[in-house]
């Protein structure tokens, strides 16, 4: 019964992207920006409920821009997670403007795209970032660079928060986990790390039951005369508290 219900889950899981798809080519264009806004939203919650993740936000997500979301990074569930408590403009790799249906729902959502091999395109990025802020936009960014096991951050890469420096534009920190709802430990079933493949992870997550994304919002705050080198660490430390681990 488990295999035929992780089956059925996978099933609604194809079936929602291909149906977000649809909905980016025919229905998105005629759309004002706060319906679309609202759509990614809503598209993003029903990914949750077909993954079977139950959703649990405290703290305040912001209402307006400009803000810039500073968030930990476990699996690629997390975007939907955030998307599904408040539309954002994420800035993602490169590499996903490449995958197959994956960037078409990315670019209707807005996402900036970095190559992070490359200081240019990094420095591109900071500038088009600055301007979104000024612009009103809420962006957000995973300054661990990649994803983690959950249990611990990583290293907190600085360069986009000049961004926000720039800009004299506020951050809000986000601390991201997945709990088992029974056991109250961390689960580990969305975990995208190390060798994992893109399916080996869905497939684990579609298996487990009882999974929770919690979101933690923490408060917006401003440099202050910090560079972004001690922005960063300083967002680190908060978002290690607010998950209730140690850094």
């Amino acid at each position: 019964m488990k295999r035929l219900r992780a089956c059925w889950r996978l099933v609604r899981v194809v079936l929602h992207i291909l149906g977000g798809v649809w909905t980016v080519y025919t229905v998105v264009p005629r759309m004002s920006t706060t319906q679309r806004h609202a759509r990614v939203r809503a598209w993003s919650l029903d990914m949750l409920e077909c993954l079977a993740i139950k959703l649990v936000v405290r703290g305040n997500p912001p209402v307006h821009g400009p803000m810039l979301l500073v968030a930990n990074h476990t699996s690629w569930v997390d975007i939907a997670v955030v998307h599904a408590t408040r539309h954002c403009r994420f800035v993602s790799k490169g590499e996903v403007a490449h995958w197959p249906m994956v960037s078409t729902l990315a670019s209707a959502a807005d996402t900036l795209y970095i190559t992070r091999e490359s200081r240019r395109d990094a420095m591109r990025v900071v500038h088009q970032m600055a301007q979104c802020l000024r612009d009103g936009d809420v962006l957000a960014i995973f300054p661990e660079g990649t994803t983690g096991d959950g249990s611990t951050l990583l290293p907190f890469h600085a360069n986009l928060l000049q961004a926000a420096i720039a800009a004299h534009a506020p951050v809000q920190p986000v601390a991201l986990q997945f709990m088992d709802a029974v056991t109250g430990r961390i689960s580990f079933a969305p975990c995208y790390i190390g060798h994992d493949t893109l399916w080996q992870s869905l497939w684990r997550t579609v298996c487990a039951d009882n999974v929770v994304a919690v979101v933690q919002y923490g408060t917006p705050e401003l440099a202050q005369g910090r560079d972004r080198r001690a922005w960063a660490a300083d967002l680190r430390e908060t978002i290690a508290a607010l998950r209730g681990t140690g850094a």
